[in-house]
């Protein structure tokens, strides 16, 4: 297969960082690579480069870290590379001058089944909603945020035992796949893109911020932990315990027992158990952390905290 089509990838986070070696130690033609620029990191609150940047100086990729995306100059030095194709996976929104640069057009992955969870966080939103299956999909970029064309599709199971960190890591590899699967299709000129039906987008991914992420005791154990397992380990679900802030990071559901305490009230023997009332059952933490403390499981936060 001809590998000589030039390619400029653009991503950011770790989730983009397989499908960009799976391209680069594949043989293809990756010209160079665009990324978030720099941000303060750690303690010490030092510059550091994204995922996407250091896996590229790794293998001696260009890197661009545009700062707009519209800028003449930077338009300007993208042109210069005169890519065939651009390949996008976890990057911000592209204007049109970007997206429509390249002869065979501009793609993007997205960790989802489209167009089902159209937006920023699609892995925490099929788990929150109790899905069962999810998947990884790549499509052409048109204007409206992940509505083009499907190229390939995989699916993924969500197993009962998922969180965000289980299920993204198992997207993240699955997702490299489809990435070289599909600049392969393109480079041989064997793509069929297939329109979405816009009937099917039955859910949204919306970005989740600091109210999404708080518990509603009020709703039924099953919604509650699927919330607690739809945020773990980031950016996690959270409620008030004696006044602080406290991110639950596992539970269970406990099926056929009662604890005379109303929603939102909890139970403990401050040894080993320690159960939070719902709509309808309890719910079992098994994992915590209190706000300036480290993450802990229930019975070691216990044996140092009397509730």
């Amino acid at each position: 297969m001809d590998k000589s089509m030039r390619i400029i990838y653009m991503g950011t986070p770790d989730f983009a960082v397989p499908a960009l070696e799976k391209l680069v130690l594949g043989g293809w033609n990756v010209v160079a690579v665009i990324t978030a620029p720099d941000k303060p990191q750690g303690r010490g609150r030092k510059l550091a480069g994204s995922p996407v940047k250091l896996a590229a100086q790794r293998h001696n990729v260009p890197v661009l870290q545009p700062t707009n995306l519209k800028s003449p100059a930077f338009l300007e030095e993208l042109k210069s590379y005169e890519a065939d194709l651009q390949v996008v996976v976890a990057f911000r929104m592209l204007p049109e001058l970007v997206w429509d640069m390249p002869t065979k057009g501009t793609f993007n992955l997205h960790a989802s089944l489209l167009p089902d969870y159209r937006g920023a966080a699609p892995i925490h939103w099929a788990i929150i909603n109790g899905e069962t299956e999810t998947g990884v999909t790549t499509f052409f970029i048109k204007h409206e945020i992940d509505t083009g064309s499907i190229i390939f599709q995989e699916k993924e199971p969500i197993l009962p035992e998922d969180n965000v960190g289980s299920l993204y890591e198992r997207l993240m590899n699955k997702g490299g796949d489809l990435v070289v699967k599909t600049v392969e299709a393109i480079a041989a000129d064997q793509v069929d893109p297939k329109p979405q039906d816009h009937s099917l987008a039955k859910n949204k991914a919306p970005k989740i911020f600091k109210e999404t992420c708080e518990i509603d005791w009020n709703k039924p154990s099953t919604e509650i932990h699927n919330l607690i397992r739809g945020l773990s380990p980031y950016p996690a679900a959270w409620t008030s315990l004696n006044g602080k802030i406290c991110k639950i990071l596992k539970s269970a559901v406990v099926d056929g027992k009662q604890i005379a305490v109303a929603p939102g009230q909890y139970a403990t023997d401050n040894k080993t158990y320690l159960y939070f009332q719902s709509a309808d059952q309890p719910i079992s933490i098994l994992s915590l952390q209190m706000e300036g403390k480290k993450k802990m499981e229930v019975h070691e936060f216990l044996r140092g905290n009397t509730l």
